[in-house]
């Protein structure tokens, strides 16, 4: 790319003073306070790539934590973040409204599938669950049926980090089960058979899941999945029929159907929305929304399901954050929107399934390693046992890449604009990265 400024240089002083207040201060995701794991100090990141303080460039594939779809400094978001700051940073949502936001909300409701219409703009990805499950409840109450208070979702998921996201996260083994007994009790069904599971095995999912559905139906207003893919749950695509599953099972018990789609959004499984495929009646959207520059979500639902929520007691969507519809995300947003749109982000992301099906099938025969699987412009390694992080990653940052393995997964969400030889070297530190974990 040209027209990129030089990322920062550090001195080796400044950069262990950095590194050493970070250790000492800052509180990293999942990671102990007191014996944190290592960081590396970043000074810049362009395309693919990150700049880190010791003069190297590795390519990124994260796209951090799934967003940077078009990778770091892209001259349209770049511009159109620096127009928006010319005009206004941010304004209050409540009582007043601007084109930002009105322009992202018309492009969600044209590139998401009818009758999604609504749209409600809150600021992370795991705030757009709470607001979805709390559209459930109230549209659940507004329509005559306040004893139906749980949700259905299956195991193996993963929706968010706040308490009633983290009701609908598996409770057994997910990354929240120490909070079981605290949270709200929601009604788990077993995980969809995988994506290369034979159709008995779907057939007994879907018999067990209807059969649940039915025993509960009195108590449930809605039904939580992500869709086609489980994500941090564990990276594990599953059958599209269960997709079907979940809508018929919806309609017969007049249940809310939301879709996660924070992760599998934006056409990471090489849908631009796995919503295309079956419509659910409430989408919660995030991370690649801005192309990973500002925190931002979207929950976009039906004019049914906003006219049950008014017709409950508050008559209105209790649920008002203080950034909502904030002006720089939204223009940022929608310039992010407008590249998917005007680009072939669908060749894209079939390439890059070539090269990671290509350059990850053959490490099935390597020790350790218990599956290996890629959906879209995503590739992963499972072991049999539990991952040394830190050896792995320092595995991959020698071959040229950045990963962040965790619990017995090696994997990759890398950006779209990624170029081949990127793309060697990701799979180059992806099989560093098993080796040595």
């Amino acid at each position: 790319m040209t027209g990129i400024p030089k990322p920062m240089t550090l001195a080796q002083p400044a950069e262990d003073e950095f590194l050493a207040y970070d250790r000492e201060h800052l509180w990293h995701p999942y990671t102990s306070m007191t014996d944190p794991t290592p960081v590396r100090l970043v000074t810049g990141a362009h395309g693919a790539r990150l700049a880190l303080a010791d003069g190297r460039e590795v390519v990124d594939g994260m796209s951090s934590w799934w967003a940077a779809v078009h990778g770091y400094r892209h001259p349209a978001l770049d511009r159109a973040v620096t127009d928006q700051l010319g005009q206004m940073a941010h304004v209050m949502f409540g009582g007043l409204t601007h084109v930002p936001a009105v322009e992202l909300g018309r492009r969600l409701v044209e590139i998401t599938p009818d009758p999604l219409d609504k749209v409600f703009l809150a600021d992370s990805g795991s705030v757009a669950v709470e607001v979805a499950l709390k559209m459930v409840l109230q549209h659940q109450r507004g329509t005559g049926r306040p004893e139906r208070t749980r949700m259905l979702t299956v195991l193996g998921g993963y929706h968010g980090d706040t308490f009633d996201c983290m009701s609908v996260t598996d409770p057994v083994a997910g990354m929240h089960a120490i909070w079981r007994g605290l949270l709200p009790e929601q009604v788990f069904a077993p995980r969809p058979p995988s994506y290369d599971a034979t159709p008995p095995d779907l057939q007994a999912w879907a018999g067990a899941f209807r059969a649940l559905a039915a025993a509960h139906a009195h108590e449930l207003a809605g039904i939580v999945v992500e869709p086609l893919l489980q994500g941090a749950g564990g990276m594990r695509p599953y059958l599209e029929a269960c997709l079907h599953v979940f809508r018929e099972v919806a309609d017969e018990h007049d249940l809310v159907l939301v879709f996660d789609e924070i992760a599998t959004g934006f056409g990471r499984t090489g849908h631009l929305f796995v919503s295309e495929v079956v419509t659910p009646d409430i989408l919660c959207i995030g991370k690649a929304l801005t192309g990973g520059y500002l925190t931002l979500a979207a929950v976009l639902t039906t004019d049914e399901v906003a006219r049950g929520i008014s017709a409950s007691e508050s008559g209105v969507l209790m649920h008002g954050p203080t950034y909502m519809g904030n002006p720089l995300a939204c223009a940022v947003a929608s310039a992010s929107i407008d590249l998917l749109r005007e680009g072939d982000w669908k060749a894209d992301v079939a390439r890059i399934n070539r090269a990671l099906t290509a350059g990850l099938e053959p490490l099935r025969a390597t020790p350790g390693v218990a599956d290996v699987r890629t959906l879209g412009a995503v590739g992963v390694v499972q072991l049999d046992h539990a991952v040394d992080v830190v050896a792995a990653t320092e595995a991959a940052l020698a071959a040229g890449a950045w990963l962040r393995p965790f619990r017995d997964l090696v994997y990759a969400m890398p950006p779209y604009v990624i170029s081949d030889d990127e793309l060697d070297r990701l799979v180059a530190g992806i099989r560093g990265a098993v080796r040595a974990g």
